[in-house]
């Protein structure tokens, strides 16, 4: 697959792309995309075509109860659910950006995505990346071609975000050879039809969870009816419980007390691969949505002809363009990080966790940022149908119920914020990100008189890098002050956390998106990017306005008097932008998209 794009200097830390410029020669881009990951992207595009669009409204009324199995069936078929799964347990050993691929291109499956990425992520990964190999090989070929489908048995009615005080128990018998577990999971994705439960109980008063692989067969295992659900109403979500369940204590995953372990390392999958499948959602709604407003006539005119509606398919493209320019710009990282540890001598499971615990930071970043891209294009694409939007017969009633669920799956976007900035702080505090010497840096510029650089400099991007530059110096003058003044009761203002975790992150992906378009000129030349270009510029523009309101907002919550005075200043320095006309950079993005009819990039 793709080789290492940090072969030129020493390889990115999670986190360091706030206080560290990147070249766009290190980052990959869809745009590299290999023949072989094409012709993958290809296969989920006709499964999709041909099983699963036709059949949505089969799928939702949830009448027929094999037709989820048989989808998983089919696809297991093709090797979808066995991409990340090594070649000698059955799969394909994809790395990791590819997964993301197959991720993002069903992510327009609507419950079908829901259901395969449970099954490959949250369902299959725990076993992968955690068992012993007498457990790998019993049950990673069987999950690989679909023949066992899995679910994960976290969730309990009293502990949801706060995952460790879950009640389920499990009492290992007299006779030393296996546990008993009771207890009450709930919403449980593919609980309907899993053959393989990993399910997370206590050990008599342990603080920490441990992990267990379940088998349907071994008995004890009942379910509630159906969940009624405001969307994804095709996925199996059902109420588990365990009563005098009997699992062996060979299937035991990892060591006792892991658990808590596990369930975070996977869910920093989960959370990557979330926001990749909000892309996917995205681009068949921007299409869709394209499409319609090409035949709508109004007033003698398509309505795309019309600028509020070209406002918002500009919009709609530029975000999720933004979003899908960060995630493989993440998901190399990781894959570059996994290379490198196993070059060390790792061994390869250990070697994905660490990859992948490495860049949690921006795997919470996508997670939280494509999930709420989905939510804006779903309620644009109603707003585009009109009164067709809110009718249960146009294809926007789907599309705007399936999408709300992602800003909970995966830790709540709440959640995710708050964890972006508390592992940025911790990592500062173990000397793993040196994020003093820049914020040090920022407090002696606040105090100096401002550079208004040089009039003669010249380039593509050179104003909008220095206007992504003072971007990340806003976030570090906020953090670093709201450090200062709170130390560690920092947790606790979770409102302040919110406003810095949005400066991060749209940092992220406004200097993901330039550096993307930055690699392409490269590539094609100036004149061949112009409509790329555009969307970089009207994203960083966006990106720079949110930041500065979330800064101001921080700000004014903990500083008084002369700090507050000049901070203030200070943040008006660092989000200030060169005027350009957006509405013309938006209609000419716009244009290019109605002309394609579809999301053309």
């Amino acid at each position: 697959m793709e080789t290492s794009t940090q072969d030129t200097q020493k390889a990115i830390k999670g986190g360091e792309f706030l206080i560290r410029e990147t070249a766009a020669s290190e980052i990959f881009i869809p745009e590299e995309w290999s023949e072989e990951q094409k012709m993958i992207a290809q296969t989920c595009n006709d499964f999709l075509d041909q099983e699963v669009f036709p059949h949505l409204d089969e799928i939702d009324s949830m009448k027929n109860p094999d037709i989820m199995p048989g989808l998983m069936d089919k696809a297991g078929a093709l090797g979808l659910l066995g991409t990340s799964v090594p070649e000698q347990y059955g799969g394909f050993g994809m790395n990791f950006n590819t997964t993301m691929l197959v991720a993002e291109v069903t992510g327009a499956g609507h419950s079908f995505a829901v259901a395969l990425n449970a099954h490959t992520g949250i369902g299959t990964l725990p076993i992968l990346y955690y068992a012993n190999e007498e457990q790998k090989q019993k049950y990673l070929p069987k999950l690989a071609t679909g023949e066992w489908k899995a679910a994960y048995c976290l969730t309990e009615p009293d502990s949801g975000s706060d995952a460790n005080s879950g009640k389920t128990k499990a009492e290992l018998s007299s006779d030393g050879k296996h546990y008993t577990i009771n207890g009450q999971k709930m919403w449980i994705t593919n609980g309907g039809f899993a053959d393989i439960f990993i399910v997370f109980a206590k050990i008599e008063d342990d603080k920490n969870l441990t992990a267990f692989i379940v088998e349907k067969g071994f008995g004890g295992i009942t379910m509630n009816e159906e969940e009624k659900k405001m969307g994804i109403k095709g996925s199996s979500t059902r109420q588990v419980f365990f009563n005098d369940c009997k699992v062996p204590v060979e299937n035991m995953l990892s060591e006792r007390e892991n658990g808590f372990k596990i369930a975070v390392n996977i869910l920093n999958v989960g959370r990557i691969k979330l926001g990749a499948s909000a892309i996917g959602a995205c681009k068949k709604v921007i299409s869709t949505a394209v499409n319609y407003a090409g035949e709508r006539k109004q007033f003698g005119t398509s309505i795309s002809d019309f600028g509020a509606i070209k406002y918002k398919i500009a919009e709609m493209t530029t975000r999720n363009f933004a979003s899908e320019s960060a995630s493989y710009r993440a998901g190399q990282n990781i894959d570059d990080a996994y290379d490198a540890l196993l070059a060390s001598g790792m061994d390869a499971p250990k070697a994905r966790l660490k990859s992948l615990e490495e860049f949690a930071i921006e795997c919470a970043i996508l997670k939280v940022h494509g999930s709420e891209v989905l939510d804006y294009v779903v309620d644009e694409g109603v707003q585009i149908y009109g009164g067709m939007g809110f009718s249960a017969e146009g294809p926007m009633d789907r599309a705007y119920r399936d999408a709300r669920i992602n800003r909970i799956f995966e830790g709540t976007n709440e959640i995710n914020r708050m964890l972006c900035i508390d592992m940025l702080l911790k990592r500062a505090m173990k000397g793993h990100l040196d994020l003093m010497t820049p914020a040090m840096a920022v407090q002696q510029e606040l105090m100096s008189i401002p550079d208004f650089g040089a009039a003669d400099e010249e380039g593509i991007f050179v104003k909008e890098k220095k206007a992504l530059n003072n971007l990340k110096k806003a976030g570090l003058m906020a953090a670093g002050a709201a450090v200062q003044k709170f130390m560690q009761k920092l947790g606790e203002e979770q409102e302040i956390l919110t406003n810095l975790a949005d400066m991060l992150i749209e940092g992220y992906i406004a200097e993901s998106c330039l550096l993307r378009v930055e690699k392409l000129i490269a590539q094609k030349g100036e004149a061949n990017c112009q409509v790329e270009i555009d969307m970089a510029k009207v994203y960083l523009h966006r990106a720079v306005e949110i930041a500065g309101s979330a800064g101001k907002e921080a700000i004014m919550s903990f500083a008084e008097g002369d700090e507050l005075r000049l901070m203030l200043m200070g943040l008006k320095r660092f989000t200030k932008m060169e005027p350009f006309n957006i509405k013309d950079a938006r209609r000419r993005i716009a244009d290019h998209v109605i002309a394609k009819n579809e999301y053309p990039f």
